[in-house]
């Protein structure tokens, strides 16, 4: 309740008190007041009965008055109000379903949840139990610590080639002519504690043919563990020798109890060790780089302290073996309770018996990707390895994130201001990334293309990440777009792209996912437990959803019914020829060239008709009934209307559909001399205007123009049909050999830089999120009855063989999927390993596409 909604009690409160004395007075005689004589002579005057009652009321109420008045000074004090941006959502949390509790929360406490690092282990909790690996790589002639995974590494490749989300994971790791395989294997026995134990298998070799000897005849790999919780490690003994016994450090924590880490091999190693006390976990890797250069400093050998800090909360132990060599290394749980079996337990993690264990892993791995996705008749081998690794490192690419994000305060998207921000409320974030390379943390867009895929694989993970976003909402019904949580996810990023702005939303894309889902739901596609818990989580999640979806059916409205346009554009840029639109996920895609509510953006109109109707599906799904003012039927059939549609987007001329808004093409980049106030004169280059912008429709073609044919809007008998059918095909425009162009070659900013150092983004390379979904278009309309079936189904299976070919050539060359795909060669661009919506290919691979 708002202060004034507050003072309108009061006040209600004082005038109906007042009303009734009133009314008291009027109906009562007048006081009937009698003098009696106490046995001191006194006289005092004496009520009757009625006159008290009428008193005591009149007190009583005057004392809840009072104590109202109080009582809200109080809390105004001691509980400040909130503002909206970072008050969460009032309403149950989806994480707090019985089916996120339980057996379901326990398979999944440990995990490869640090997608950031090469390979990272931790818990989903807060303050959590962490290991993770570091190796020396030569590179350029000079020893490197590895341990984040960087671009500047150059790395042959990485990644999971296979991994199933849960208790599985094989991962290849080639760094100048030495080659690291890690296995991740999860257990959950007897007498083991919260969450079971977990083992890891690390196998190092060499191409002799790459090496330097020089640079040695062995391996020095460097395996850590940290307590966030700030718990205390214990070494197990100044000297280690694993073939005297396999314990190198014990400790405790509040879920899994006391727990013992070991490490065996056959192989002859030497180890040593370092213990750490900080409240930083960020950095790791400074640490054991400044202990080994103060060894090298004082005793000329390049091998950690044999040392421990006072109560150290970081172990590293550095593990130094010829090639090749083998390890195992295995942590145990619940080591204090009576039927722990520590010894048992180490055997069945480590030697034969992990080996087995992993090799089983994996044929199973191999038997469910070809259940789920039924590749084997469709692609070749090549193909299907690509595949497997798509989807095995996008599940080993989910992560368990922990802090608060940064709200910016002004309303305004300016990278070159400082801007003021507030904190969120400290939340977890489990979810899947983009890359674990250059963007290792959650992105609110790419989420509902990642699970297009995982539901598919393991729909209990997919509806926990789903669940964990959904709780992120405030109570204005707005997700951050980008989650940058804890110390770790915050040092990978500059710092003016930290702070997030809740008038700006992002294409929701989880609506892809739940509008799938329910698909499946509705064609059998799962058992009858869980169909069960996805309505259950529909159920709870309906009012986030629905909070979601009038956040942008308010705040991103247009002026026109039916249309809207998205928030965030920087109207006063004077370095950008065209102001980007990072709020669309699109980023530098050519929009209006001059910023105004008078925009129209066809891509949101799009995504709200396919937010309405997955909104639609789930009240049909649950029965239930529609809210005065919430009729998502309605909304469905308003941004269904093709004539309306055509009249606010179309060009006839173009026989394409645009955006609208305040244009002009005569923008462009031109190097200018400004004084900096010193007398000093600078060139800059700046955006100059040459003629006025009028409203219209925005002839840039590209893949927004393809929206309406993505959302398969247009009727399959429609000539417009055709247009765009000749659009997608015509290789003046769109087409290439390695799939759609994001803009066409005839647009004027075609692969041109926005400013002197932003180079083309959405502005020509193919992305595979846009394809994939275009392709799903393709394949609908070369199903529908129509004059152009048989076109769309040309197309279609000609552009599917092209993506999947130049991804495929594309990995075996280059070891990687990547974020983007040059157009006029095919070449991998951007981020890698870029696993993230690049992974939807084993979708196109499986012809799958559901209903988006």
């Amino acid at each position: 309740m708002t202060g004034s909604g507050r003072s309108t009690v009061r006040s209600r409160a004082r005038s109906d008190a007042d009303a009734d004395a009133d009314s008291r007075r009027q109906k009562r005689p007048p006081f009937n007041r009698q003098r009696e004589r106490s046995r001191y002579g006194s006289s005092i005057p004496i009520y009757n009965n009625a006159n008290l009652k009428v008193l005591l009321g009149i007190c009583f109420v005057a004392f809840f008055i009072i104590w109202f008045m109080i009582h809200h000074l109080s809390n105004s004090v001691t509980e400040p109000k909130l503002p909206r941006a970072v008050t969460p959502f009032p309403a149950p949390k989806i994480m707090d379903l019985p089916q996120f509790e339980g057996e379901h929360k326990e398979s999944l406490y440990w995990g490869t949840y640090r997608p950031h690092v090469y390979l990272g282990i931790r818990a989903r909790t807060p303050k959590s139990l962490m290991a993770g690996l570091m190796w020396i790589g030569v590179k350029d002639g000079k020893y490197h610590l590895r341990h984040f995974c960087r671009h500047e590494d150059d790395l042959s490749t990485y990644g999971w080639t296979r991994h199933n989300g849960r208790d599985f994971g094989h991962q290849v790791l080639v760094d100048h002519g030495m080659t690291l395989t890690t296995g991740f294997l999860k257990s959950k026995e007897e007498g083991s504690g919260y969450g079971g134990d977990w083992a890891v298998r690390i196998n190092v070799q060499i191409d002799k043919s790459k090496w330097n000897e020089e640079f040695g005849i062995g391996a020095q790999l460097f395996f850590y563990l940290a307590d966030e919780a700030g718990n205390a490690l214990d070494v197990s003994r100044e000297n280690l020798n694993i073939h005297e016994d396999s314990l190198l450090a014990s400790g405790s924590g509040a879920d899994i109890g006391d727990w013992q880490l070991h490490l065996k091999s056959k192989d002859d190693l030497q180890l040593h060790y370092a213990g750490f006390r900080t409240p930083h976990f960020h950095n790791l890797s400074d640490l054991v780089e400044e202990n080994l250069a103060s060894q090298i400093q004082k005793h000329a050998r390049l091998q950690l302290s044999d040392s421990l800090d006072d109560s150290p909360n970081v172990l590293v132990f550095q593990i130094i073996g010829g090639f090749p060599f083998t390890t195992d290394i295995v942590l145990i749980s619940g080591t204090d309770l009576e039927t722990s079996r520590e010894e048992e337990r180490v055997s069945m993690l480590t030697g034969t018996s992990l080996s087995n264990k992993l090799k089983y892993k994996e044929q199973e791995f191999d038997e469910k990707f070809e259940k789920i996705f039924n590749l084997a008749e469709k692609v070749d081998s090549e193909a299907l390895s690509v595949g497997k690794a798509a989807v095995g490192n996008l599940l080993g690419g989910i992560g368990y994130f922990y802090g608060q994000s940064k709200i910016a305060l002004s309303r305004i998207l300016n990278l070159r201001e400082h801007v003021s921000y507030m904190s969120y409320w400290s939340a977890e974030l489990y979810t899947a990334v983009p890359s674990r390379s250059f963007f290792p943390r959650g992105f609110l867009w790419d989420e509902g293309f990642h699970q297009l895929i995982i539901w598919r694989w393991d729909i209990h993970i997919s509806l926990d990440i789903i669940g964990h976003w959904l709780d992120l909402m405030n109570v204005d019904g707005w997700i951050p777009r980008e989650q940058i949580l804890g110390a770790e996810a915050l040092s990978r990023v500059p710092e003016e792209f930290v702070p997030q702005h809740p008038t700006n939303g992002n294409p929701p894309t989880l609506f892809l996912a739940l509008n799938d889902i329910i698909n499946g739901v509705k064609n059998n596609e799962f058992t009858a437990m869980d169909r069960s818990e996805i309505s259950l989580f529909l159920e709870r999640a309906f009012v986030r959803l629905e909070a979601w979806f009038h956040w942008f059916n308010t705040t991103q409205s247009g002026k026109q019914m039916g249309s809207y346009y998205w928030h965030g554009r920087d109207d006063r840029t004077m370095r950008e020829v065209n102001p980007k639109t990072l709020s669309s996920g699109l980023d530098d895609y050519p929009r209006a060239s001059h910023p105004s509510e008078d925009e129209r953006h066809l891509d949101l109109r799009c995504w709200m008709l396919l937010a309405a109707d997955c909104m639609h599906s789930i009240q049909e799904l649950l029965d239930m009934e529609s809210k005065p003012g919430m009729d998502y039927g309605s909304t469905v059939k308003l941004l269904l209307d093709f004539e309306l549609l055509n009249q606010m987007h179309f060009d006839d001329a173009y026989g394409a559909y645009f955006d609208f808004g305040n244009h002009t093409e005569k923008v462009q980049l031109k190097w200018k001399e400004l004084e900096d106030g010193q007398n000093y004169a600078t060139r800059q280059l700046l955006r100059d205007v040459m003629d006025m912008p009028v409203l219209r429709l925005v002839p840039h073609i590209g893949y927004v123009s393809l929206f309406p044919f993505m959302g398969r809007i247009i009727p399959s008998g429609s000539r417009i049909l055709e247009k765009q059918l000749e659009l997608i095909s015509n290789r003046s425009l769109l087409w290439t050999n390695y799939g759609l162009r994001s803009l066409a070659k005839t647009s004027s900013l075609y692969m041109k830089h926005n400013t002197e150092h932003d180079p083309p983004y959405w502005r020509g390379p193919v992305w595979i999120n846009m394809n994939y979904r275009i392709l799903s278009a393709l394949h609908h309309y070369s199903k529908e009855n129509g004059p152009y079936q048989e076109k769309a189904k040309a197309i279609y299976e000609e552009l599917r063989s092209n993506l999947i070919r130049n991804i495929v050539r594309n990995y075996q060359q280059t070891g990687f999927l990547w974020e983007q795909y040059e157009q006029t060669k095919g070449k991998g661009k951007g981020a890698h390993p870029f696993t993230g919506w690049t992974s939807l290919v084993v979708l196109i691979m499986a012809e799958a596409y559901g209903n988006i």
